[in-house]
């Protein structure tokens, strides 16, 4: 995931209140011009179910009123939030994310048929540092761990960009843990994947969120750009990772392209169903790292969105979420 928040080297959990400002001054100068973009909420079809799930108990979820607890796990703790009832799904978030960084309206409508949980990875917000090197399957491990301390019986699993790297090293390491797994705009750890473009590495980790966002969303979409923008903003007391946690986590996933990762090579070993999407616009991650990755999970199914980038998943929510919705039931 991109970087949406400034550093605070003060601690791990603490509101960027200057980015805040920061990020409300941009959206206030981000255009109406854009075109394409359906808001999550749609995707629940008014009330109508569009998936496959049964047994589960429909009922109004905000994520944004959802607490924060800690679980304390055999590898620390871990700061989550959940929402919703029904079949499990566990969200795993990107490079320098935290919690805030899923689009509210994407979590809320996933929770209308799901029991959905969001955590913080290693060191960001309340979850504790690993100990020694950080590694991608250092962070599986602790997912793992969250798992077990929640009762979660075989949750479908999603990954996003790094978090799709943690996912994939989950279902690796911990295979009877994971029923399913979708793998959103993210790259196999086998040192065959394209990198990220310098120009979009050096956007990446802008402390402007315009430039950020630029590389989140095609140029056309500024209404989803906004629209994203203007939810995650909604989360009391926005938090970041501290220099400390970005210098790690950049060097996990240097880890993890280069092949080095222990974890990067297996994902053939991967038995549960894998979705993989993307948006066919990434300027992060490049188109052909979707066919790079399934072949590395033995031909898992792609989708591809079009004039969708590395946020295809809130920009295209009100298509992306009922295909999750069946695919985790």
């Amino acid at each position: 995931m991109a970087d949406m928040l400034r550093s605070n080297d003060a601690g791990h959990g603490h509101p960027l209140t200057r980015w805040a400002a920061a990020a409300t001054a941009a959206l206030a100068l981000v255009t109406l011009s854009g075109a394409g973009f359906a808001p999550a909420e749609a995707a629940a079809g008014g009330g109508v179910r569009t998936g496959t799930s049964t047994g589960a108990v429909t009922r109004s979820v905000n994520i944004l009123d959802a607490p924060t607890p800690v679980a304390h796990t055999p590898l620390g703790d871990v700061g989550y939030r959940e929402v919703g009832e029904g079949s499990p799904i566990v969200l795993i978030a990107g490079y320098l994310a935290s919690m805030d960084n899923w689009a509210p309206s994407f979590v809320d409508a996933l929770a209308a048929y799901h029991r959905v949980v969001v955590f913080d990875n290693a060191g960001v917000g309340e979850t504790a540092p690993l100990p020694g090197t950080l590694s991608i399957s250092g962070m599986a491990d602790q997912t793992s761990a969250l798992i077990s301390t929640l009762g979660l019986h075989r949750p479908a699993v999603l990954g996003w960009s790094m978090g799709g790297m943690i996912a994939q090293a989950l279902a690796v390491r911990h295979p009877d843990q994971v029923g399913r797994l979708v793998l959103a705009a993210t790259q196999a750890g086998n040192g065959r994947s394209l990198p990220v473009p310098a120009a979009a590495a050096a956007a990446l980790n802008s402390p402007n969120p315009l430039v950020v966002l630029s590389v989140l969303f095609p140029a056309d979409q500024s209404v989803a750009e906004q629209a994203y923008l203007s939810g995650i903003l909604e989360y009391p007391g926005l938090y970041g990772v501290s220099q400390a946690v970005r210098a790690e986590q950049s060097a996990a996933i240097d880890e993890w392209f280069a092949g080095q990762d222990p974890s990067g090579g297996e994902a053939g070993r991967i038995q549960v169903p894998v979705l993989i999407a993307d948006g066919a616009q990434d300027a992060l991650d490049p188109a052909p790292n979707a066919w790079i990755l399934a072949n590395a999970v033995h031909g898992a199914p792609v989708l591809l969105f079009p004039d969708a980038g590395h946020a295809f998943l809130f920009q295209d929510s009100a298509v992306f979420v009922p295909i999750l919705d069946r695919f985790a039931s």
